[in-house]
């Protein structure tokens, strides 16, 4: 296992349980206690984790882990979601997509559409993602909007008051709002205000928003988003649990779990 694998498990394992102890992780990963101890180490060095006598703990409990460092370890529940929302885009309509895992799926779900091979624009993406504007801008078909403002390391996202003058101009048949946390009481959410913000503008100017999940619901981070009323589609995975799907479909919220 590469060095970067290594940190990209230890650091998934660390935002699932909160703390490690080096022999835990260690015996998690095939590896020595001495390899541990220095991946612990550098990664305190880089303010990515809490270095604790003989383990490692994380910062609290809206730590996030940056873009890069997140694995492909629900992917298949990503990509299902990701055609999914895909699907659910008409050709010609212009798309607003948030940053993250899920909607970066969703991007890619949408570049190898045959029926949007082609056309004046086939889509026209609005988004705040440098990740998601980089993948697609390689697809002539595509009109790529991208919102402006202040790159977010974490996320690859535009955040700030940059980002209003856009979006504010614009108007979207469809918001695609990849969620950090989402709760029939307490809304959608995120773990940055400011990014919080630009996902909120972002949906407030879309017809319609689809929220793509994967493993999110019923958690709570820092920023609210937005009411639950104000999401149209829940797309998530098929172990949702049937009781989670009634209260938001009580909450009018249409359930698709694939």
């Amino acid at each position: 296992m590469s060095r970067d694998a290594r940190w990209k498990a230890l650091l998934e394992l660390l935002v699932e349980r909160g703390r490690l102890d080096v022999e835990e992780a260690a015996s998690a990963l095939a590896v020595s206690a001495a390899t541990i101890r220095r991946d612990f180490d550098q990664l305190a060095e880089q303010q990515m984790l809490v270095r604790t006598r003989g383990g490692a703990v994380v910062h609290g409990v809206s730590y996030e882990l940056p873009l890069r460092y997140k694995t492909a370890r629900h992917a298949s529940e990503k990509q299902r979601i990701a055609k999914a929302v895909g699907d659910l885009v008409a050709p010609g309509e212009a798309v607003g997509l948030t940053g993250g895992t899920t909607t970066t799926e969703v991007a890619r779900a949408l570049a190898v559409r045959s029926d949007l091979a082609t056309g004046s624009p086939a889509l026209t993406i609005v988004t705040n993602a440098l990740n998601i504007a980089n993948e697609l801008a390689v697809r002539p078909q595509f009109k790529i909007v991208v919102t402006g403002g202040v790159a977010r390391a974490q996320s690859y996202e535009l955040i700030g008051p940059l980002t209003d003058g856009v979006l504010s101009q614009v108007t979207l048949d469809m918001a695609v709002l990849g969620v950090v946390a989402f709760d029939v009481i307490r809304g959608a959410a995120a773990h940055d205000e400011a990014e919080a913000a630009v996902n909120r503008l972002l949906c407030e100017r879309a017809e319609r928003v689809v929220a793509a999940d994967s493993s999110k619901l019923g958690r709570r981070a820092f920023a609210r988003i937005c009411g639950v009323e104000s999401v149209n589609t829940l797309v998530t995975d098929a172990a949702v649990e049937d009781e989670t799907v009634r209260r938001f479909e009580d909450a009018g919220v249409a359930v698709l779990a694939v």
